[in-house]
């Protein structure tokens, strides 16, 4: 085994663990890693813009008519195999939505144009592709991926493996899912790929509210080698007095502190606005970034301000059908102007550049913190801080500790118990019978059990909140519990 190449699969299943000090030394390459390479004259544009296109299709127990016993298959082969049933005959149009970035990036590239795209795609997802055979998906994704002449130009984010939700997801599993991410990515694109990845997108932009589990969050961003995490506008507050943010369009801090008083920080980039796939698919960043008034000021450095979005990029009328040109239209316009599309990282790296560093950046806290920090005395510890959450509760019924997302409607959290019972079960049972005997990450057996752990924890199984997701979401839990009490 080589720093540049672990198999894809090992046993049948996906290469998810057993290599982690690889995967460590690949995440903790130090220096710039793309502005070297741009063609940005950053010094001499007026404003910025970046947009990023987030992918998933859930693994579901779909393969055959028992959901007993059901092969696991993706989302996307169920949708294929039964074209007729709702939306399934949009599966081929998401197959060519998984490819077309790899065929939009070369085709600018030999026009003389400079574009960038940033991509989101769960482990999940590059599995299940995979497994069904996809070569012209993956093979595409390789080339804007891996080859010089265009790696430059699409930058991709982290991930957790079985697109997990944060604030819901037990704190030891969701630094698993990370790492799975990061494990599979390396098997299917390289370790010297995985090492351009800086940044971090979270599952439904759910981020952590909850002072301990926000710290246990940003803590394994930071050990697991990431240096940024995109959030969602209204998930943060200012720190100084609990407002909304003021410049969405600098670079901020997250600032987490836990109930003993521990404190760690990441870069954020702000997501502004919602969730609506029209406004990456008609590239509003691109408008609304030519538009703003000019630069603005940062440690006491003039700097170009960067509009930020992430949508699905495959679902709905107008990302199927006129995000490709709009997309070929906005890159072809933009790039070489005043307003040009770049990708985060190259944009920190030239903050960087101007003697900016993370600490210069205004500090935020997810929201709702600082009604705790008013009531709670730093460092009393998690007793005293379950007793101010719960007295904040019945102070304000708007209080809430579920976190926030762009699903600003839906807790990750409350209402889901037929669902997060079984999956809290399950890590449980892992927990005990897996991590607290230390078992080997190089093993099948531990392979197997984590493959089937990380996908109950599927957002998906929530997302719908009953009827047969639901189905599928304790099924997957049962074979779970299975395994951990047969092989273990």
């Amino acid at each position: 085994m080589t720093l540049s190449s672990i198999p894809e699969y090992i046993d049948n299943l996906p290469n998810i663990c057993g290599s982690e000090k690889l995967v460590a030394e690949a995440m903790s390459s130090s220096g710039p890693i793309y502005l070297s390479d741009s063609n940005i004259d950053f010094a001499n544009i007026h404003s910025a813009f970046a947009t990023a296109l987030h992918m998933h299709q859930p693994l579901i127990p779909a393969g055959g008519g028992d959901l007993h016993t059901a092969l696991v298959i993706s989302n996307l082969k169920d949708m294929m195999d039964h074209p007729d049933v709702g939306d399934n005959h949009n599966a081929p149009v998401f197959h060519w939505c998984y490819q077309r970035i790899g065929r939009f990036v070369p085709q600018l590239v030999r026009e003389g144009k400079q574009p960038r795209i940033m991509l989101d795609y769960s482990g999940c997802l590059l599995h299940g592709l995979i497994q069904m055979g996809l070569d012209d998906v993956i093979g595409d994704l390789r080339t804007v991926t891996c080859q010089p002449a265009y790696r430059q130009h699409v930058e991709w984010l982290g991930s957790p493996w079985g697109h997990s939700v944060a604030p819901s997801t037990p704190v030891q599993d969701y630094r698993l899912q990370v790492q799975a991410w990061q494990h599979f990515f390396a098997a299917v694109f390289g370790f010297e790929a995985l090492g351009r990845v800086r940044g971090f997108s979270p599952s439904e932009m759910a981020l952590p509210n909850h002072p301990d589990l926000c710290y246990e969050f940003v803590k394994t961003l930071k050990e697991c080698g990431y240096r940024w995490v995109l959030v969602q506008e209204h998930t943060v507050e200012r720190i100084e007095d609990g407002g909304p943010i003021h410049q969405a369009h600098i670079p901020h801090q997250l600032v987490a502190k836990n109930s003993l008083g521990q404190t760690i920080s990441i870069t954020a980039i702000i997501k502004t606005q919602g969730s609506d796939t029209k406004l990456v698919a008609q590239m509003q960043p691109y408008y609304e970034a030519m538009n703003l008034s000019g630069k603005n000021k940062l440690a006491g450095k003039l700097i170009p301000p960067l509009v930020t979005q992430i949508a699905d990029g495959e679902n709905g009328g107008v990302m199927m059908n006129e995000f490709p040109s709009k997309y070929l239209e906005v890159m072809a316009e933009a790039s070489g102007t005043q307003t040009p599309a770049v990708n985060i990282t190259e944009y920190l790296e030239y903050l960087e550049t101007l003697g900016i560093r993370q600490e210069d950046f205004p500090a935020i806290q997810p929201i709702m913190q600082k009604s705790v920090w008013e009531q709670f005395q730093e460092g009393a510890g998690p007793e005293v801080l379950t007793k101010v959450i719960k007295k904040l509760k019945k102070q304000d019924q708007r209080f809430h500790m579920d976190g926030g997302s762009w699903t600003n409607n839906i807790s990750w959290v409350r209402g889901y118990d037929h669902v997060i019972g079984p999956m809290e079960s399950a890590s449980a049972l892992f927990a005990e019978k897996v991590l607290a005997h230390e078992v080997l990450t190089s093993e099948t057996r531990y392979r197997n059990a984590l493959y089937h752990l990380l996908m109950t924890q599927t957002s998906c199984f929530r997302y719908w909140g009953k009827g047969l997701w639901t189905d599928f979401g304790r099924e997957l839990c049962r074979r779970t519990t299975e395994i951990l009490k047969h092989d273990f």
